[in-house]
């Protein structure tokens, strides 16, 4: 009986998780953005188990901007609970090379400018 939804032989389909971050401060946006990764990328505060390279689907959504940027992205980074310096628990979500991707990348440093170069401590490195 494949194609039963009960039946463990049948091809499971994965979608990637949807995660929503709301980022109301310039001070949070810097310590959540990821400019080292290529594409750009954002640390998610998550108690959910990912694994890296799982697909996420992350809308974000940016301090008074009245867009969304919905991200097709990748789990490229974890720390886990527990983690060194009492960082957040959470992912690092790698943007696509693709139009979103690019979008919210240059809406992000567009909005950090000069912070971006700043030696502040962050959710990641």
């Amino acid at each position: 009986m494949s194609g039963n939804p009960t039946d463990p032989s049948a091809p499971q389909i994965t979608r990637p998780s949807v995660l929503s971050l709301a980022i109301k401060e310039k001070a949070a946006l810097y310590a959540a953005y990821m400019p080292f990764l290529r594409n750009g990328g954002m640390f998610v505060p998550t108690v959910k188990p990912y694994k890296i390279g799982d697909e996420i689907y992350l809308i974000l959504a940016l301090m008074d901007d009245t867009n969304k940027y919905p991200i097709a992205g990748k789990v490229a980074w974890i720390t886990p609970a527990g983690a060194n310096n009492n960082k957040a628990q959470g992912i690092g979500v790698h943007f696509p090379e693709d139009e979103t991707g690019q979008r919210a990348k240059l809406r992000i440093e567009e909005i950090l400018g000069a912070a971006l170069r700043s030696s502040r401590a962050t959710h990641t490195l």
